[in-house]
C-alpha cells in the first residue's frame, strides 16, 4: 500500500483547541442545539455539511477525512505497540445530544500506546458502524474519544456484530434518556468502557478527522480489528432512537494505514 506524506506544518494549536471544544460541547444537553444545525440526511446531511457554516469547511475541503473503508486484505501486520487500556468504572452520565447517545467520562481513565497517553473524554455510538473493513459495515459502532495533555485527539473505534449481549452496552442503553436534549445521571449507575471492548485488541491505525462537524483533522484513529458482540435486543434498542447516524466513508486519499500484529 502506498504511504503518504502528511501535510507539512503543525496545525495551529488554538484552532485545534477551538474545534475540539466545539465537538465536545454537546456533552451537556443545554449545549446540544447551539451552533449551526446539521443532520444525517436531507439538505443538512453529510454531503452538505461543508456548506452549512464557514467553521464546517473542512468537511468538504479536508484531505484526511473520517470515516474510511479499511482495505484489510492489502495490509501486512507490523510491529506496533499494543494499546494498554486503563479504563476505570465511573458514575454514569449519559446524554441524548440530538445526534447520538453519549456518555461523558470523569478524569482518570487512560489508554497508552507506546509513550503516548490519552485520557478518555466521552464515548458515543453510530448505527451502522461508520468504519468499514473491506467494504463490510457492522450494525453498530462505538467511538471512545481520548485527549492527551497537549490537546491531541485519539479515537478508539469498536465494531459490534450481532451475538451475545455486551455488558458495557447494557450499562449505557439501560439508562438512555427519554428524548433528545435530555441527560441523565441515575444514582448508583456506573459505566466501565473496558466492558465494551472485544477480547482481542489488535488494531488498524491511521490519521483522520472527527466524523461530525466541524470535521477537524489531526485525529489519530485506532480501529479494533476484532468485533465485539451486541445482542439483537441491544441493537434494536439503539435503532429505536437513532436508526441511522453514520457519516459515509470518505476518500482514502493515499493515506497510510498500519495494522498491528
Amino acid at each position: 500500500m502506498r504511504g503518504y506524506s502528511s501535510r507539512k506544518g503543525a496545525m495551529n494549536r488554538s484552532v485545534l483547541f477551538v474545534s475540539i471544544a466545539f465537538a465536545l460541547a454537546c456533552a451537556a444537553s443545554h449545549k446540544a442545539h447551539e451552533g449551526p444545525h446539521w443532520t444525517y440526511e436531507g439538505a443538512e446531511g453529510p454531503e452538505h455539511w461543508g456548506d452549512l457554516d464557514p467553521s464546517f469547511k473542512e468537511c468538504k475541503l479536508g484531505h484526511l477525512q473520517s470515516p474510511i473503508d479499511i482495505p484489510a486484505t492489502t495490509l501486512h501486520p507490523a510491529h506496533l505497540d499494543p494499546i494498554q487500556f486503563e479504563y476505570k468504572s465511573a458514575p454514569l452520565h449519559i446524554v441524548d445530544n440530538g445526534h447520538t447517545v453519549m456518555v461523558t467520562y470523569p478524569p482518570g481513565s487512560v489508554m497508552r500506546v507506546g509513550a503516548a497517553e490519552y485520557e478518555v473524554q466521552q464515548l458515543h455510538f453510530h448505527m451502522p458502524s461508520e468504519e468499514t473493513i473491506d467494504g463490510k459495515s457492522f450494525p453498530l459502532g462505538a467511538h471512545i474519544v481520548h485527549k492527551d495533555k497537549q490537546g491531541h485527539l485519539a479515537v478508539v473505534a469498536v465494531l459490534f456484530e450481532e451475538g451475545p449481549a455486551n455488558s458495557g452496552l447494557a450499562d449505557a442503553f439501560g439508562h438512555m434518556p427519554g428524548h433528545a436534549g435530555k441527560e441523565e445521571a441515575p444514582g448508583g449507575a456506573r459505566i466501565d468502557a473496558t466492558r465494551l471492548l472485544p477480547p482481542q485488541t489488535s488494531y488498524f491505525t491511521f490519521q483522520g478527522s472527527l466524523t461530525t462537524p466541524p470535521c477537524t483533522e489531526g485525529v489519530t484513529w485506532y480501529v479494533l480489528r476484532t468485533p465485539a458482540t451486541a445482542s439483537a435486543d441491544q441493537i434494536a434498542a439503539f435503532a429505536k432512537r437513532y436508526p441511522h447516524d453514520a457519516r459515509p466513508v470518505q476518500a482514502l486519499g493515499g493515506r497510510e494505514i498500519r495494522e498491528s500484529e
